[in-house]
């Protein structure tokens, strides 16, 4: 056991554990937190889990958003203007907690809100709010160290990102310091662009499955089921983003009108990566039949 694995009752260690006993690929959606106002984000988080998340990722506003595209840049302006800061998110969470004690959180942003409000603060109420990991975008692989014993102290599985330019050497050295599963973006650039290429992802990753037993989940450009099944033939987990949060731009006066649209785009993915993982179980029994 090294600095950043949670203990066995973390929700992330146990929800990768169930479903990669049944054999299914976890579906990973982000919403901005605070948008479009603070008090949609838990009904939000209920609609995905009831249109098949298996993980949410809360983006926590910044007013620097350097590694994200346009439309989760708009999100986190519409969640400034209502003054969402890094508590009211925590706090989100334990709302969240209060009808969903099961369904894993992870909390990703920039380290400022999170310098600000003190690392061992920011880690002691997380892990009371019930949150499970946390994905730092902007923390190298040297700053890792620093910060990850703190959030594993607390439970807290330290997410990482491993980004297509990223060297074998560099990609050991942030497993090292990972938890929970690793992020890998699927192609350079920022979220919410459309360049997905998922004919080249197995061997895109295959470097990350020889330096870690964690999950990988792969997002960046996930836009359509048929995206969704794909990533989900060579991956752990597919996070979906951008799309999502553009359902919400275009219902901003309407919180009900944003519900369906994220269960009806979040559904379809699920029934695509069901679908990817019934064809895939199926193949494996008729090879193991055969050998």
């Amino acid at each position: 056991m090294n600095a950043s694995t949670p203990s066995a009752d973390n929700r992330l260690t146990q929800r990768f554990a169930q479903l990669r006993k049944a054999g299914r690929t976890a579906l990973i959606p982000y919403l901005t937190a605070g948008d479009p106002y603070p008090d949609a984000t838990v009904d939000f988080m209920h609609t995905l889990v009831a249109a098949g998340a298996d993980v949410i990722e809360l983006g926590v506003p910044f007013t620097d958003p350097m590694a994200d595209g346009p439309v989760i840049q708009a999100a986190c302006e519409r969640a400034l203007v209502h003054g969402t800061s890094l508590r009211d998110v925590i706090t989100m969470v334990a709302r969240f907690r209060e009808d969903d004690a099961e369904t894993p959180v992870v909390l990703m942003g920039y380290y400022n809100p999170i310098d600000r409000l003190g690392l061992e603060s920011f880690a002691d109420k997380a892990q009371t709010a019930g949150v499970d990991g946390v994905l730092i975008v902007d923390l190298t692989a040297e700053e890792a160290p620093e910060v990850v014993p703190s959030l594993a102290a607390a439970n807290l599985s330290p997410v990482c990102l491993i980004a297509p330019t990223t060297g074998e050497a560099r990609i050991k050295l942030i497993c090292e310091n990972a938890g929970g599963y690793i992020y890998y973006v699927s192609f350079k650039g920022v979220t919410g662009a459309a360049s997905l290429d998922t004919d080249a992802l197995a061997g895109q990753i295959e470097p990350i499955r020889r330096a870690t037993d964690l999950p990988i989940g792969v997002g960046f450009g996930v836009r359509t089921p048929d995206n969704a099944a794909a990533v989900a033939d060579v991956a752990d987990g597919v996070v979906v983003g951008s799309v999502l949060v553009g359902q919400i731009a275009a219902h901003l006066n309407d919180v009900g009108a944003a519900q369906s649209a994220l269960s009806k785009t979040l559904g379809a993915m699920r029934a695509a990566i069901d679908t990817q993982d019934s064809s895939r179980k199926a193949g494996q029994k008729q090879e193991g039949e055969h050998a």
